[in-house]
């Protein structure tokens, strides 16, 4: 029992990261019909941000505080303004293409530009365990949990209680409606598109101390978020939580009870039963297109 304790701790804590990335798919799709197969970059990213930040002297915080400003700038305003407003134009696939060769290109350059080798980052707390019904659970698994959870009711907040996050919402269910109801709908897209990049920057803080700070950071990230969002439904922002939640904790009970070596294709055989069983995801919502 002990065992099962911790194994659902820490698949909780790396579920909620996958989570927070899967938020960001799901809120680009939602308001601009943007697939970003750069997600899993844009969460390597910003690791080195603070990293070099540091190396010129800023404490932890100070960098943490940099990365973050500089996510929001060049993963959300200059992301939209550079690679998905020229090419959203011309359709999805040419956006698609885009973010993918966007991916390959940050991803050689952090291992260019920055080192190829894997680089220790600073935990948010220090590493210690604490017992939970009997069971030994790091400190880290728990602030990980805590940080993420108090992100995601943020955003809820954002969304669900203010004016600012009704309009996001208008704009993301009805564009046409909401530019006739008078909604800023370009500057309500913008605001997606950074949301998006506080978002990939604190995930990177929350899993870099676990996986280091290294350039194929995004390959594993990228993917495990995007088989997320469609788990528990592309269109929905708690789908998206929920799937990443699921993710990370069948992630770890598999690994521990069944076989270690298959731990990849554990999240393959959950996609394809959704898919066979509820294509829309766990709580999205069909979608009707007239063609």
């Amino acid at each position: 029992m002990a065992s099962f304790v911790q194994l659902v701790v820490s698949g909780l804590a790396t579920g909620a990261i996958y989570a927070l990335i899967a938020v960001g798919f799901t809120l680009l799709w939602q308001t601009s019909q943007t697939i970003n197969f750069a997600q899993g970059e844009f969460v390597m990213l910003p690791a080195f941000f603070i990293l070099a930040s540091m190396n010129l002297g800023a404490p932890f915080w100070l960098a943490a505080l940099i990365g973050i400003a500089l996510s929001i700038l060049v993963l959300g305003l200059l992301f939209k303004l550079v690679i998905v407003d020229p090419m959203l134009k011309h359709g999805v696939l040419p956006l698609v293409i885009s973010t993918i060769a966007l991916s390959l290109f940050l991803k050689e350059s952090a291992k260019d530009f920055y080192s190829s080798q894997a680089q220790p980052f600073p935990a948010l707390v220090p590493s210690t365990d604490v017992h939970v019904f009997g069971a030994v659970v790091s400190t880290q698994s728990l602030a990980v949990l805590a940080v993420a959870i108090a992100t995601v009711v943020a955003l809820h907040l954002l969304l669900n209680k203010t004016r600012l996050g009704r309009c996001m919402q208008a704009t993301a269910q009805n564009p046409t409606l909401a530019r006739i109801l008078g909604i800023p709908v370009r500057r309500m897209v913008l605001y997606t598109f950074l949301i998006n990049g506080a978002l990939v920057a604190i995930a990177s803080i929350l899993i870099s101390p676990i996986y280091l700070a290294k350039f194929t950071n995004g390959e594993t990230l990228g993917m495990a978020a995007f088989l997320a969002a469609i788990i528990g439904g592309f269109n929905q922002v708690r789908g998206a939580i929920l799937g990443g939640v699921i993710l990370g904790v069948l992630d770890n009970l598999s690994a521990a009870y069944i076989s270690s070596q298959y731990r990849g294709a554990f999240p393959l055989l959950i996609l394809i039963a959704v898919i066979l069983l509820r294509p829309q995801g766990l709580l999205g919502r069909i979608e009707e297109r007239t063609v």
